[in-house]
């Protein structure tokens, strides 16, 4: 695989995209190869993250064999130059941001802009995204997804936001086509007292839940 591309093979492997944020270059070197390890194989680091562009390019530098890296939290063109330039393979936004989403058409990086209503999802899809992240899913819940699977078949969805290990099966069911998950996932106690072996658990439950 080229390590500079984007693999959707692997990304269907464990449609899970982990979302990091605020976690310390160190935290990131003992997480990456736990996460790799029990076979995930995405994940996003967002760009309000402290030195975001240095922990993307470690990422990329030293733990891309198996792994989607990408940037998250993408508002505007500044941000995106910072990601691409520091070795992002995927794009994702909390908004739709339409210079963002056609520079990324464009250099076919593929990017998930975030999208609320079915007339949002449908405009970012329009615009080129393969797959639209639907934030914030907390409130919707899983039956949002299969509403909008109806008339939308076609699009790709990424529920992010109130997705976590006791509903990610019910996601799945509804018809996501991916999960998004922060803290659910990089779960903060368990980093905090370095627990890892019980993070590497943490992991693994997400990934038996959609087996």
């Amino acid at each position: 695989m080229n390590p500079n591309l984007f693999s959707w093979d692997l990304f269907d492997k464990a449609p899970i995209v982990g979302i990091v944020r605020n976690l310390t270059l160190e935290e990131l070197k003992i997480i990456l190869p736990l996460y790799r390890e029990v076979g995930l194989t995405t994940i996003e680091i967002t760009m309000n993250t402290p030195q975001a562009a240095e922990l993307i390019a470690y990422a990329v530098d030293h733990e891309s064999e198996g792994l989607n890296i990408g940037a998250g939290t993408v508002c505007t063109e500044a941000d995106l130059k910072v990601a691409l330039a520091a070795g992002a393979q995927f794009i994702v936004t909390p908004i739709i941001a339409p210079k963002v989403i056609k520079k990324c058409v464009k250099k076919n990086i593929p990017v998930f802009p975030g999208a609320f209503t079915p007339t949002e999802i449908y405009k970012a899809w329009d615009l080129g995204a393969p797959m639209v992240k639907v934030f914030p899913a907390t409130a919707l819940g899983p039956s949002f997804i299969s509403d909008l699977k109806g008339p939308l078949q076609q699009i790709k969805l990424l529920p992010t936001g109130g997705v976590n290990l006791e509903n990610i099966r019910e996601f799945k069911r509804a018809g996501a086509d991916g999960y998004g998950l922060a803290s659910q996932l990089f779960n903060k106690t368990m980093i905090a007292q370095r627990d890892w072996e019980a993070l590497k658990r943490h992991f693994s439950q997400h990934l038996e839940m959609l087996a």
